[in-house]
């Protein structure tokens, strides 16, 4: 059990705020992929102009992203030589949209256990954050994915999703929530990585490559807490910070490869409508 007490939480509130900032930008290069992937997709699904592209913005909005909603040129679309939306397109944003719901629907349930709900506050605001990151990542996805004359995918990735069915029961501490978690980004942040080499167009490059980061980032806080927790050293989460109490692996547990591997990324027709 993580005590108020034992946690000096400016770190995770640092974090947090990088966090939000590296969402921000990744968010402001989505909307320009997208609005660009809309035109090459052709005129006859003007979404971008209304309401979908706005709600995109709202969400962005919704985590305190300002930088996000400002205001930017408008993007000029650099699309497909043919503005071609294939068939794996589409799936590959749908099993996108299905990973970024499942992580909703796991931080949701995570901020309803008591000991996150009536434990730290700061430790809540995080994944209260992070769940909203994600809500908004699953509805860019399904921007382009209706943009491209897909459907949106509203469910759950299947074969995630049945590892989370049977590990919900056994979570009893914050550790096995992290636990959870980390493997939910890891697998977005390979899958995404492994689509910018899978889709059709630059638009769509740009869209994969401005979340996968993010979720990356997630994993890498994710993998820091982990190893404090499993060192029973909670109380080390703190700035200014003695390096001489650290655990040996502190240094690279947040990020031990020099290039994301997508060897767990989940194929293109996992989480697609059917």
């Amino acid at each position: 059990m993580m005590a108020d007490e034992r946690i000096d939480t400016r770190l995770l509130d640092e974090l947090t705020e990088q966090s939000q900032d590296l969402n921000s930008d990744a968010m402001r290069i989505t909307r320009g992929a997208l609005s660009g992937f809309a035109e090459a997709a052709g005129p006859s699904r003007p979404w971008w102009r209304g309401g979908a592209l706005a709600a995109l913005v709202g969400g962005a909005g919704l985590l305190g992203t300002a930088r996000a909603a400002a205001d930017s040129p408008s993007p000029s679309p650099s699309g497909s030589a043919s503005g071609t939306v294939t068939a794996d397109d589409i799936r590959a944003l749908q099993t996108a949209a299905a990973l970024e719901n499942l992580a909703v629907s796991v931080y949701q349930t995570a901020a309803g256990l008591p000991f996150i709900k009536d434990g730290n506050k700061t430790v809540a605001a995080f994944i209260a954050k992070t769940t909203e990151q994600h809500q908004a990542h699953a509805q860019a996805f399904n921007a382009a994915a209706t943009a491209g004359g897909g459907k949106a995918q509203t469910g759950p990735d299947p074969k995630y999703k049945a590892v989370v069915d049977q590990t919900l029961p056994t979570i009893k501490t914050p550790a096995d929530v992290v636990k959870l978690a980390i493997t939910l980004e890891d697998v977005a942040a390979q899958t995404y990585t492994k689509n910018v080499g899978q889709v059709s167009s630059a638009d769509l490059r740009k869209l994969f490559a401005s979340v996968a980061p993010v979720e990356a980032q997630h994993r890498a806080v994710l993998l820091a807490v982990q190893a404090l927790l499993a060192g029973n050293a909670a109380d080390l989460i703190t700035i200014p910070v003695d390096p001489a109490k650290l655990p040996a692996a502190a240094g690279s547990v947040g990020f031990p490869d020099a290039f994301y591997k997508t060897d767990n990324a989940s194929p293109i027709t996992e989480g697609a409508v059917q």
